[in-house]
């Protein structure tokens, strides 16, 4: 009778790989696929005044379903993996700093509720875990609602995203190691590296998942 209930249970909880769907390895992220994402060369993609923004690799195939599982779908278990990656590609990067202070992109507060759980947040949390990093969720928000960028060209996302971040605690630790899921113009990026600045914080890294080859 155990070993019948046992075997229920298995059926019942028993994972597929939710890119290729099989069965295999009883994971939503099975090793094959994980290991098909190519990462891009260990330095940075492009810089920001003298900021420097390093990606894991291009937004495509895997990867660009692995982000929109997660930002669209919620597809919250995959957002282990998704730190996962970029842990594994951070270790390989020459960088002597221990200390980072991690900041997620925030997301406005509308958007949250309709998402119903907070992905960069998420993925953060797991990425420090893994670095030991120290995670900080509340000192920077998006203070208005923004359009999507995709749809917008460089100049709208600008005037879009002008003025769109706060920076509550002006006391932040530095380094900074902001992270966001992918990166397209840069566009988001500059304009928190900007409110932080003005702040009298200089000292930031930026980390993405992916970056769009449009970049």
């Amino acid at each position: 009778m155990i070993n019948i209930l046992k075997k229920l249970l298995d059926f019942i909880y028993y994972k597929n790989c939710y890119f290729c769907h099989k069965s295999d390895e009883n994971s939503v992220f099975c090793s094959d696929c994980y290991n098909s994402i190519k990462f891009l060369p260990y330095k940075p993609i492009f810089t920001i005044g003298h900021i420097k923004v390093f990606s894991v690799t291009y937004y495509k195939n895997i990867t660009q379903k692995l982000i929109r599982a997660v930002k669209f779908h919620n597809k919250k278990q995959l957002t282990f993996f998704q730190a996962k990656l970029m842990y594994e590609y951070w270790q390989k990067l020459n960088i002597n700093e221990k200390n980072y202070t991690v900041i997620p992109v925030p997301t406005y507060s509308i958007k949250l509720r309709k998402r119903k759980f907070n992905h960069m947040n998420l993925i953060c949390k797991h990425f420090c875990d893994l670095t030991n990093f120290s995670l900080d969720t509340t000192s920077l928000i998006r203070n208005r609602y923004t359009k999507p960028l995709y749809s917008l060209s460089k100049s709208e996302r600008e005037k879009n995203l002008k003025g769109a971040f706060t920076l509550l605690n002006k006391n932040l630790n530095s380094p900074i190691l902001l992270i966001d899921d992918i990166s397209t113009t840069g566009t988001t990026l500059k304009e928190i590296i900007s409110t932080l600045k003005q702040n009298g914080i200089n000292n930031i890294t930026c980390f993405v998942t992916a970056i769009a080859k449009t970049n």
